[in-house]
This record gives structure tokens, C-alpha cells and sequence, in this order.
């Protein structure tokens, strides 16, 4: 099978990619001096520097286009510090460049997300058609595993106690042969009735219900465990009814012997140290569970179904532990190690590297306007003349660039702190502590204002987002009012410039609404869509539940009932008779149900996933809720799982509130690491690393609030 490609590639920045852009700006301030063809030069270059490194940003992840701008930066400020510019001036331009490179960058890395994004919702929309079909695989497998687990252990035992009885002859064990008839065979109708019925499914199985299925076979058991999640207790209950199932298929008249033991740390068992996955073992000690019995003869011959280990290591592996089975000693030894703690949550992106790093480039934008701007000047601004009067214009351009950062995702209280600190700049200038004047700082910086208005009406709802344009009408036009250069009535300069203000701000705010009435209906329809494939995919599995039930009701359901009425009657040989027929007519529909498998590629989702690991003999460990994605989360999880499969290992699939863990075996092909890391950095997310050669990969689910 061809594995996935992906077109964005993450090798170290070339040559072009940095070398070339520092250079070019390094020559601006030198060609300076030189004529009109050197001005032009001089406005050109800066250009073509943040052109060069927006594609940077693009091309390669987040650590080498960061290297690229904090380079040219340097290098800015260094140019200018050789040729002989004042301290204040080295200054000014380092924060102007970094204020340019740092929206190239941003830019960059949102058009980054933005390709891969779109690649992704692509590979979704083209694989949607495979969604229902897959659907009913996935349910005729989940029915499959029941029925050998649930109906052929209830109907192995009515066999093997009817075989004992009449082998011996003895009355009191043949009543009790009948008593137990009576009762395994009502329970495989009632587990029966259920598989089905409407879909319902099994609770999950607790330390508890091991604990009763040791007693009801009656064998040598002990707990030392007294909690672990419910994946691992499930997988354990099963082990152990597989296992003594088969002991009283091929081990008959044996003692059997049932452990379920807290591990060691690290794992202390043998065949659980197998380096194929990263939860072996991490977050606490594991679960052993070892099943032996001392050998014993076959109780029947043919009861078998002939799925029962392969299906059983497949539960083991998706609930992230190891199954060894064979013989030991005399007998035969089942052990399973199981997790008992839940893996370490990954490490998540700095939010500059994330889908908000735009908004702190805006940050770093508008203190470098309103500082660096300042400091380009032949001589040092009163406000930078001495430690003190310099302390009120840092602290203020400080406070009123940082709430750009809170654009996208608390617009509201972004708002009110930038027009606090517009307040705070005119108490200022109004005490005399502040060059130049509040309305000279308003007029050049207010675009603050206006991407704050903008961020109100596209990220808050409607009614309380009217009030931030009128806010910054009202501020703006105070802060215009106290300049010295209003004379006569400031109220009613006051009123006048406030009404100025309004239209742009109501403009630039309407475009906000535009936006997220745009995104809304956007998302409005990809939820339609994923309804409609959602109840096409019910549909499917619902049809391919209708398909096994009637063939169970003409089989092993008939023959439950058969058991029960022979039974009642005290006729224990029909009764052995009809369970033998029922085990053989679940074993032919057990054998054909696995034997229907479909040849086309699974849907780019993360119920996908399991599909394409049959293919590559990997097993799928899925916790967390089980909850609908974004389709470019879903395609993208699916992307990377396919690089992280390889025959023999593990991959864990952690459905989290805010979006989707995918975990598993470092990759031995350094290409593909790189292909992983790029797709990572690429959506948004991160990739890390453990002790054990493991790597762990987290895709964000990102919607901007809009109930703040």
C-alpha cells in the first residue's frame, strides 16, 4: 500500500531563505546616501525582505522562519549601529524591523495553516463516500467480537458440563447439568435478543464482574489491583473469559489459576517490554493478568471458533497493552499487561506559535510604531530624554499594544483595556508628563482602535459588539478634544469629532459582522453536511445490524431457545446437541463475517483510522469522547496516523476537549519525521517526544469564542 505524501516540506532554511534577505536589507541603509536609484533601492529592499521572509514562513515551520526574522532584525540594527547612528536610532530600527518581520511572519504562518488546511478539507470531501460503508464494517466487527465473547462462552459451557454429565451418568450431576443449561442457555438469548435489538450495547466491564466470573467458574482466583480505567478493566474481564473458556475446552478437569496484580513500574512482565507504543507503561504502574491451568483433556472436540486469541490480542493492543499466550509448565498461560493510568497530556504550542500568532505580531507591530517611529528622529524625543520621562510613553505604548493579543479571543475585554490605556495616555498628557500630545499619538496609532472594532464584530455577538465602535468614536473623539490644538467649546468639538470617528468605526466594525455571518453560515454548512453523512452512515450501520440479526435468529438465536426447551424438558443430550449447533452455526457466520472485507481505502476520519491499521497490522487504541471534529482535523489525524503505522505496534488516538492526540513509535525514516513534524507545525499543533522512542502529535480545534 502507498503511504500518504504531503507537499510541505520542512528541511533547514536554504541559503535564499535567509542568507539572501539579510543581505539585501543590510545594503538599505548603505545605498541611502547615494542618489535617487539608491532611495528607491532603499524603499524597494525592506520589501523585498519581508516578501522573502512571509515565504519563509510558509515553506518551513515556525522555529526556522522565527530564526529568519530575529536574523534580519539583528542585522537591521547592526547596519545601522556600523555606519555611525546614534544609540536612539539603532533602536528605532530594531524596532521597526521587528515589527515588519514579525506580521511577515504571522502572515506566513497563517497562509502556512491556511494551505494545509485546505489540503486536508480536500482529502475529506473526497473520502466522505467511503464514511457509511465503513460505518457498517466497523459495526459488523464490534458484533463479530461480541458474539464469539459473549454467546459461544455461554454455549461452550452448557457443552462441556452436558458432555461431563452424561459421560459419568450420575443424576445429581445431571441436574446440575440441566440447572446450568437452563441458565447459560436463557443468558445467550437474553445477549442475543440484545446484539439483536436496536444497537444496545454491553456495559463496560468492572474489577467487580472479573470478580463474579471467577466465582462462577470456581478457580483459584486473586485481586491486588482496586481501580484502573475502564479500558484495561474491560480488557481484562475479557483475557479472563477467553481463557477459561478455553480451559474448559482443551483443559478439562484442570486447576485453573486467575491473577489480576499491579505490576511494576515500568512493567514487570515478560513480552510487555516490546517497544511498540508509547503507553506501555507511562503514568503508573500496570495491570497483569495471567490466566494458567495444568493441563488437562479436550472436553469436546471441534468447539472451537477458531478467532477466539487473534481477536483477543486485538483488544489487548487497542487498550495499549501486550498479550502473550502458550504453554507454561504442564498447561498453558495466558498474560496480558494493561495500563492502569491514563498517558501524559502533550505539550501545547506557545500561543505566538499557534492560530493567535497574528495577533501578538500586532502587538509587536503597534509597540514599534509607537516607540521605534519616535526614536527615528535626528534627535532623542523629549519623552526618551532621561530614565523617568521615558517610563509613562514606554509603559502606555506597552498598554495599549498588548490587548491586540486578546483580538481573536477576548475582543471585549481587548477593547476596554486599549481604551483604558487611550484614557490613562490622556490623563498624561493632560498632567504634562507626556511628548508628544494625545491627539498627535491618537491620529497616527488609532488603527488600534479600528482592528479592535473589527475583532468586537467578528468575534462577539451582535447586540453587545454595537457598543465597541461607539466606544472608540467616544474615546477617540475625547483624546481629539484635549489636543492643544482645539480652541473655543471642547464639548462641542467633542460631539463633532465623535461623529467623525463613528463612520469609520462602524464601518470597520460592519465588516466584522460581515465576517462572522460569513463564518457562521460556513460552519452552519459543514454541520448540515456532517448530519446528512452521519445519518447516511446510521443508515449503513443499521442495515448491516438488520443483515446479522436475521442470520442469527435462523441460527444461534433458534438454537439458545432449542437449549432452554430441552433443558426444561430434562432432555440434557438434545440440550447438548442443539449448543453444538448453535457454536457451529456461530463459527460458519463468524468466519463469514470476517471473511467480507472491502478492498476500497478507508474515509480520510478519525473512525478511519482503525480501518487503514488492519491494513498495516497496526492496533488502534481510541480514548476520550468520541465527539465529531472539524473535517480538517479529521483528514489531518488521519494523515498522521498513516505515517505513524508499522506492523507490530500500537497508536493511541486521544479524542481531548480541544482537539486530538495521536501517539505511537517514533518513525525510523528521518524523512517521514520530518514529513510528521511539518504536517504538525503546518495545522497548527506540535509534536514531542518521549523517554521511550515514542512521539506524541496534538491537533488544536480552534473557533475563536464568541460568548465572552
Amino acid at each position: 500500500m502507498t503511504r500518504f505524501t504531503w507537499s510541505v516540506t520542512n528541511g533547514p532554511p536554504g541559503w535564499r531563505d535567509l542568507v539572501l534577505p539579510v543581505l539585501v536589507l543590510a545594503a538599505t541603509p548603505v545605498a541611502a546616501p547615494f542618489g535617487t536609484a539608491a532611495v528607491v533601492g532603499a524603499v524597494a529592499a525592506p520589501v523585498a525582505v519581508l516578501i522573502a521572509l512571509h515565504a519563509l514562513a510558509v515553506h518551513q515551520s515556525a522555529g526556522p522562519a522565527l530564526a529568519g526574522a530575529a536574523t534580519v532584525t539583528l542585522v537591521a540594527a547592526g547596519t545601522a549601529a556600523t555606519i555611525g547612528e546614534p544609540p536612539h536610532c539603532v533602536a528605532g530600527v530594531a524596532l521597526v524591523a521587528g515589527g515588519g518581520v514579525a506580521v511577515a511572519w504571522a502572515t506566513g504562518r497563517s497562509r502556512r495553516r491556511r494551505r494545509a488546511n485546505r489540503s486536508a478539507l480536500v482529502a475529506y470531501r473526497a473520502g466522505t463516500a467511503a464514511v457509511p460503508r465503513f460505518a457498517a464494517l466497523a459495526e459488523r466487527d464490534r458484533l463479530a467480537a461480541e458474539l464469539h465473547d459473549v454467546a459461544a462462552h455461554r454455549l461452550t459451557g452448557i457443552v462441556v458440563s452436558a458432555g461431563a454429565a452424561l459421560r459419568l451418568g450420575d443424576q445429581e450431576r445431571t441436574a446440575e447439568a440441566l440447572r446450568h443449561a437452563i441458565d447459560a442457555g436463557r443468558q445467550a438469548v437474553r445477549e442475543l435478543d440484545r446484539l439483536t435489538g436496536p444497537g444496545e450495547r454491553a456495559a463496560v466491564a468492572t474489577l467487580a464482574d472479573i470478580d463474579a466470573l471467577a466465582a462462577e467458574h470456581a478457580v483459584d482466583y486473586r485481586r491486588t489491583v482496586d481501580a484502573a480505567p475502564g479500558s484495561s478493566t474491560e480488557a481484562a474481564y475479557r483475557v479472563v473469559r477467553e481463557a477459561l473458556t478455553n480451559a474448559a475446552r482443551y483443559a478439562h478437569g484442570a486447576a485453573v489459576r486467575v491473577r489480576v496484580e499491579r505490576a511494576d513500574k515500568g512493567g514487570g512482565t515478560e513480552g510487555a517490554n516490546r517497544s511498540n507504543g508509547p503507553d506501555r507503561s507511562e503514568g503508573g504502574p500496570g495491570l497483569t493478568v495471567t490466566v494458567t491451568d495444568d493441563g488437562g483433556t479436550v472436553a469436546e472436540p471441534g468447539l472451537g471458533t477458531g478467532h477466539g486469541l487473534a481477536g483477543l490480542r486485538a483488544v489487548v493492543d487497542a487498550a495499549g497493552g501486550t498479550l502473550s499466550a502458550g504453554p507454561g509448565g504442564s498447561g498453558w498461560t495466558v498474560r496480558a499487561q494493561l495500563p492502569s493510568a491514563a498517558s501524559p497530556a502533550v505539550r501545547r504550542w506557545p500561543r505566538w506559535r499557534g492560530p493567535t500568532g497574528l495577533d501578538w505580531a500586532l502587538v509587536v507591530l503597534a509597540i514599534a510604531l509607537s516607540l521605534g517611529a519616535s526614536l527615528l528622529s535626528a534627535d532623542v524625543p523629549d519623552s526618551f530624554r532621561g530614565f523617568l520621562p521615558a517610563v509613562p510613553t514606554v509603559l502606555l505604548s506597552g498598554l495599549h499594544a498588548v490587548p491586540l493579543g486578546w483580538r481573536s479571543r477576548m475582543p471585549g475585554r481587548g477593547m476596554a483595556a486599549v481604551l483604558l490605556a487611550l484614557m490613562l495616555w490622556l490623563a498624561c498628557d493632560l498632567a504634562g508628563w507626556m511628548q508628544p500630545p494625545v491627539s498627535d499619538i491618537f491620529l497616527v496609532y488609532w488603527w488600534v482602535e479600528l482592528t479592535l472594532a473589527y475583532s468586537a464584530g467578528a468575534y462577539l455577538p451582535g447586540r453587545r459588539s454595537r457598543l465597541a465602535p461607539a466606544a472608540v468614536a467616544a474615546v477617540g473623539g475625547l483624546a481629539l478634544a484635549g489636543g492643544s490644538g482645539i480652541t473655543g467649546n471642547r464639548a462641542a468639538a467633542w460631539a463633532v469629532l465623535t461623529v467623525m470617528l463613528a463612520l469609520p468605526a462602524f464601518a470597520v466594525w460592519s465588516l466584522g459582522r460581515f465576517t462572522a455571518r460569513r463564518r457562521d453560515r460556513l460552519r452552519a454548512a459543514a454541520a448540515q453536511q456532517r448530519e446528512l453523512l452521519d445519518r447516511d452512515a446510521d443508515a449503513a450501520v443499521r442495515d448491516q445490524r438488520r443483515r446479522i440479526a436475521a442470520g442469527l435468529r435462523r441460527t444461534a438465536h433458534r438454537h439458545a431457545r432449542a437449549v432452554v426447551a430441552a433443558a426444561e424438558a430434562g432432555h440434557l443430550e438434545t440440550a447438548r446437541t442443539e449448543a453444538r449447533a448453535g457454536l457451529t452455526a456461530l463459527r460458519e457466520l463468524l468466519t463469514e463475517l470476517r471473511s467480507r472485507d472491502g478492498a476500497d481505502t478507508p474515509p480520510p476520519t478519525v473512525a478511519g483510522i482503525a480501518a487503514l491499521a488492519t491494513r498495516y497490522g497496526t492496533a488502534v487504541r481510541c480514548t476520550g469522547p468520541r465527539r465529531p471534529a472539524p473535517a480538517v482535523v479529521e483528514a489531518s489525524a488521519y494523515r498522521i496516523a498513516a505515517m505513524l503505522m508499522a506492523p507490530g505496534v500500537t497508536l493511541t488516538v486521544r479524542s481531548l476537549d480541544d482537539g486530538v492526540e495521536l501517539s505511537g513509535p517514533a518513525p525510523a525514516d528521518p524523512g517521514v519525521r520530518r514529513r510528521l513534524r511539518a504536517m504538525a507545525d503546518a495545522t497548527g499543533g506540535t509534536l514531542s517526544t518521549t523517554g521511550r522512542g515514542a512521539v506524541r502529535v496534538w491537533l488544536p480545534e480552534v473557533f475563536p469564542s464568541r460568548s465572552e
